[in-house]
């Protein structure tokens, strides 16, 4: 059994690798750029310099561990073209330079492979399958592996994602195996290494307090506070204080706290990115437009007191609303707090194990994607990749997984913009999409549906969304005048997806702990 799993787990990992490699001369975005900037940084400064070089616009804003990161891929780059290495040459490419920064993801993906290898290890099934491509296990590896968001955000838009989703699942397995020490460990790693992952945190302090610095619980499931463990919370605390320490120690040294924190939590950039990420801002800044255009139809608004990027921009990262209220950091975080709150307050008194973790992980990763300051578009892989472990194990997850996984991943379109790209993304995501459809279907055959007819139109309307924006709508003489629209379209009807997920998951867990409590009464 195990010689079987190790075969088809090969054969899916080699697979992948081969596609990403296939990959390598596909179109990259400035990220390549800002990736390559931050590899000359490293190379040829001294660390106290690090946070302050300016050269390039994009300067190094993510936690000292990735910095280190770079500094060791940058004594490999040397090898390959040490011109990509001089601080001065801006947007410098070359074969080269493409083929090494290409190849530096597909390597540390490594670490993705072992994390999926890991979960899969750990999956069961409730009746046995003889057929392997039915198995939970077989089923999962794909949705992972195969993921389409991180094949075109990593492998062709250019970025780091599935080293760093590995850390994050890593860290989740050991968790739920009750290796808590080493969970907290990879998560820490983590959040020094990219600071997004402050989204999840709370899951993570509340679940490893719960389960690991509390060590027993009353016959009804509720806390035994007698049990609490001084000595866990000081090694759980050791850990953390550890690392923190490696990552953030000889920056405090130096007196540049203040600016290391200044460059990873840049307030100035905006409420939302350039790109619009599918959320709640995306709808009120939807909603602003609309009473703007309605306003000056009316004449209850005067155009000459109207900022230009209101109405007609699109890519602008200082969006000023006109009618609504305009938007604080402080707000974005009042509303993200509140939005988690439910979800650690059930984790506390419904832990509900490994999987109560993953139900608050994934709604901590969800609401701070909805309510968050310059939220961008890829942060939608926090949450689909941690609900991908939950998709095989129950229907109702694996619909709310569909609807998240299609709309989240649909959202990305607007990233691969040229049209050599076109057809290759609408491609991996068809293949992707009708897979997760056809083998969760097939894995609840004996269960209810897995969407009901109105969510299943709500997808379908995607196709012709697609078709208008990227066939009809560039061939109108709207193009010239309002070239938002389709970006607009696309993050618009994107979040009213996202958002009915993020509420359906919400509604979902908290019916389970009511019935679970009236159960225990």
């Amino acid at each position: 059994m195990a010689a079987g799993r190790r075969r088809w787990f090969c054969a899916l990992a080699l697979g992948v690798s081969f596609l990403k490699c296939l990959l390598i001369p596909a179109y990259y975005s400035t990220d390549f750029e800002v990736h390559r900037n931050w590899l000359a940084i490293t190379y040829n400064l001294p660390i106290s310099e690090w946070y302050y070089e300016a050269t390039s616009e994009w300067t190094l804003d993510y936690p000292p561990f990735f910095a280190w990161f770079e500094y060791a891929l940058s004594h490999v780059a040397q090898y390959f073209d040490p011109k990509m290495l001089v601080i001065e040459n801006l947007n410098y490419t070359s074969h080269a330079t493409i083929f090494f920064q290409r190849f530096s993801v597909i390597f540390t993906d490594l670490v993705f492979i072992y994390a999926v290898r890991e979960w899969c290890k750990c999956m069961g099934g409730k009746r046995a399958v003889k057929n392997t491509l039915e198995k939970p296990a077989f089923i999962l590896a794909v949705l992972l592996l195969w993921n389409f968001g991180l094949l075109i955000v990593d492998h062709i838009h250019f970025q780091y994602n599935g080293f760093l989703s590995g850390l994050m699942l890593l860290s989740v397995v050991r968790i739920c195996q009750r290796s808590y020490l080493e969970g907290a460990f990879f998560f820490a790693l983590l959040l020094h290494l990219k600071h997004i992952y402050i989204y999840v945190a709370p899951a993570y302090g509340i679940y490893l307090l719960r389960s690991y610095c509390f060590t027993a619980n009353n016959a009804d499931g509720s806390l035994k506070w007698r049990s609490f463990s001084f000595l866990h919370v000081s090694l759980l605390g050791l850990v953390v204080s550890l690392i923190s320490a490696l990552s953030l120690g000889p920056f405090i040294v130096l007196g540049q706290l203040p600016q290391v924190l200044h460059r990873l939590f840049p307030f100035k950039r905006g409420l939302c990115h350039a790109y619009w990420a599918p959320n709640f801002w995306a709808l009120y800044n939807a909603v602003d437009k609309a009473l703007t255009i309605f306003g000056l139809q009316c004449n209850v608004l005067d155009p000459t007191k109207i900022p230009k990027a209101s109405m007609t921009g699109g890519l602008v990262q200082e969006f000023e609303h006109t009618v609504l209220p305009s938007v604080t950091p402080l707000a974005t975080l009042i509303c993200t707090f509140i939005s988690i709150l439910p979800s650690v307050f059930c984790l506390w008194f419904k832990p509900q194990g490994p999987r109560g973790f993953l139900q608050c992980l994934v709604l901590c990763a969800l609401s701070s994607f909805m309510f968050g300051w310059h939220v961008h578009e890829k942060a939608i892989l926090l949450a689909i990749l941690p609900l991908s472990l939950l998709s095989v194990q129950r229907a109702k997850d694996a619909g709310i997984y569909l609807i998240l996984t299609t709309t989240g991943h649909f959202s990305l379109f607007p990233l691969l913009f040229t049209p050599a790209e076109l057809p290759l993304k609408i491609l991996l995501m068809l293949l992707f999409t009708v897979y997760s459809f056809s083998s969760l279907k097939s894995l609840f055959r004996r269960e209810r549906p897995l969407l009901n007819w109105l969510e299943t139109i709500y997808l379908i309307q995607l196709v012709p969304l697609e078709i208008f924006c990227e066939i009809i709508f560039p061939l109108t003489p709207w193009k010239q005048h309002f070239p938002f629209v389709p970006l607009l379209l696309t993050s618009v009807y994107c979040a009213l997806g996202v958002t009915y997920a993020w509420l359906k998951l919400y509604i979902s867990v908290l019916t389970e702990r009511v019935s679970l409590r009236h159960k225990v009464e």
